[in-house]
């Protein structure tokens, strides 16, 4: 089988697509945010220390004071949208905070977050309410915290429960620090606890990666994330690989089949090529998610409103990411939109198509054609060829993935990516050296 692992589309377009943008104001677009029924996503970009694989915007090593001067800048920007979401009269259902690592906050600063948000922008009436945490940073107190603040679901990044998978991997935690963190969430009883393991970490096999999965069901996981080992530019796993280190995609298939089969065969329900639900758990619902708006706050979120998608510039290294902390900080007007994409009708189709295909139950036929006034199968005829290949199923009005196709989300999904964003990618790859690095070179060969 040839290298399934090509890239995670968990949104489109990616950032790398994003470009500068002149005379965008974000009051122009308060329509998008009327009424109830939007999303809010809080960035913060700080973390203990950097995983092997992280390509994500995060930052370590910053003090009390450069914590404080980010919160400092996200009371800025709350304050000076505060006028506008009033007048659309936006109540969000969903307030999302990510990293980095929320939790390696203070109690103080985690409270000052909350009462920023809460004191200025109005949250629906028992919205849900998601957090990310790490194991070194989950306390018994912090935990207090997040219970009282009304967080409805926690979701932990452990990734294994060996120790040597977790070196591997430059994880700060150890396996009995992930145990003790569990046994502290499972006595608040958030109705929602995540967790998210990695496979295809070399050295791993099927075995090790059955234990970590026995040991987190029987933890009783409301929802475990199963996520391939991808090593992107800017990850510090390229130096490693460098050095030798090197990945297997093949076992990594065979890790996955394992994987989904044992939880699955425990009574998870499994909603994407990652997710995996318990049975009777009370998590989220995937609902239409082709046309959803959220907006951003802080350094390093994307806002989604209507065409318009629109981050700071996308940054992986600690020196680029610490120039745009610098620059949000220093940020006089948050309502002037400077770096963005504006989606064209069939980059929109693109996206719709993409985010509900990779999710079961998949596609809605009759929705598409509703929104967009086409057939599907016409605007994308590379499904009929995946239905006759017996990666997607029509079934009941929906276009859905079959398990096999499932297993090859992550080389379907970038089938979808249209030339001129893919071009827009490329070019950000060569300015950044991707295309360029030896290791880049071997990964795309696999």
């Amino acid at each position: 089988m040839e290298n399934i692992y090509i890239q995670y589309m968990y949104s489109y377009p990616h950032k790398t697509a994003y470009r500068s943008l002149e005379g965008v104001d974000l009051k122009d677009y308060g329509e998008y945010l009327k009424g109830k029924g939007h999303g809010l996503y809080l960035h913060i970009p700080f973390c203990q220390t950097k995983c092997g694989y992280c390509n994500l915007f995060s930052v370590t090593g910053q003090s009390k004071e450069a914590v404080d001067r980010y919160l400092d800048g996200v009371e800025v920007q709350i304050k000076q949208y505060r006028e506008m979401l009033t007048a659309a009269g936006t109540e969000f259902s969903c307030f999302t905070i990510g990293g980095g690592t929320p939790l390696i906050l203070s109690g103080e600063q985690l409270e000052r977050m909350f009462a920023m948000v809460e004191g200025n922008l109005v949250l629906e009436r028992n919205p849900e309410i998601v957090i990310e945490t790490a194991p070194n940073q989950t306390t018994k107190e912090k935990l207090e915290l997040l219970k009282r603040r009304g967080v409805t679901r926690v979701s932990m990044g452990i990734q294994s429960f060996q120790e040597e998978e977790l070196k591997t991997l430059r994880r700060s935690h150890s396996a009995g620090q992930a145990r003790k963190a569990l046994q502290l969430l499972k006595g608040f009883d958030f109705s929602c606890v995540n967790l998210d393991f990695i496979y295809g970490i070399p050295g791993q096999t099927r075995e090790t990666l059955l234990e970590s999965l026995r040991e987190a069901a029987a933890w009783g996981a409301d929802e475990i994330f199963l996520y391939p080992l991808y090593v992107k530019h800017g990850a510090g796993l390229l130096k490693d690989m460098r050095e030798g280190m090197v990945l297997e995609p093949k076992e990594a298939v065979k890790e996955y089949e394992t994987g989904a089969g044992y939880l699955m065969d425990m009574g998870y329900r499994q909603d994407s090529m990652r997710r995996f639900v318990r049975k009777g758990a009370e998590t989220r619902k995937f609902s239409d998610c082709g046309f959803g708006t959220s907006l951003a706050l802080g350094c390093g979120g994307r806002s989604y409103l209507g065409s318009l998608h629109f981050c700071t510039p996308y940054a992986i290294t600690k020196t680029d990411c610490i120039k745009e902390l610098e620059r949000f900080e220093n940020t006089r007007d948050f309502t002037k939109i400077t770096h963005g994409i504006f989606l064209s009708e069939e980059e929109r189709k693109r996206r719709y198509v993409i985010r509900h295909l990779l999710i079961r139950p998949g596609i809605p036929e009759n929705m598409y054609k509703q929104f967009f006034g086409t057939e599907i199968l016409r605007d994308f005829p590379i499904l009929e060829t995946w239905i006759r290949e017996g990666f997607l199923n029509r079934d009941h009005g929906f276009l859905t993935l079959t398990d096999e196709g499932m297993k090859r989300s992550d080389s379907l999904g970038p089938k979808l990516i249209s030339p001129e964003i893919r071009k827009r990618m490329d070019e950000w790859d060569e300015r950044h050296g991707e295309n360029h690095d030896s290791v880049q070179r071997q990964l795309k060969k696999l």
